[in-house]
């Protein structure tokens, strides 16, 4: 199924959680908030939550800076 990631459209398993999609992308070590249709997902639910076909998926890390 397709979804967009980041602003990037991107096919993605049907059935696949929030973390299966982290592990495919191989970012799980930086992230640290997701978003699914500008809905902030629990990092506790990310192993459970299926998005959609069409939904718009944001990854978020944090950097720090000065």
């Amino acid at each position: 199924m397709w979804v967009t990631i980041n602003g990037e459209r991107k096919r993605i398993k049907e059935g696949a959680t929030i973390a299966d999609i982290l592990r495919e992308l191989k970012v799980e070590e930086k992230v640290m908030a997701a978003a699914v249709n500008m809905n902030i997902v629990k990092k506790e639910e990310w192993e459970r939550f299926r998005p959609k076909e069409g939904d718009k998926i944001e990854f978020l890390g944090f950097t720090g800076g000065g």
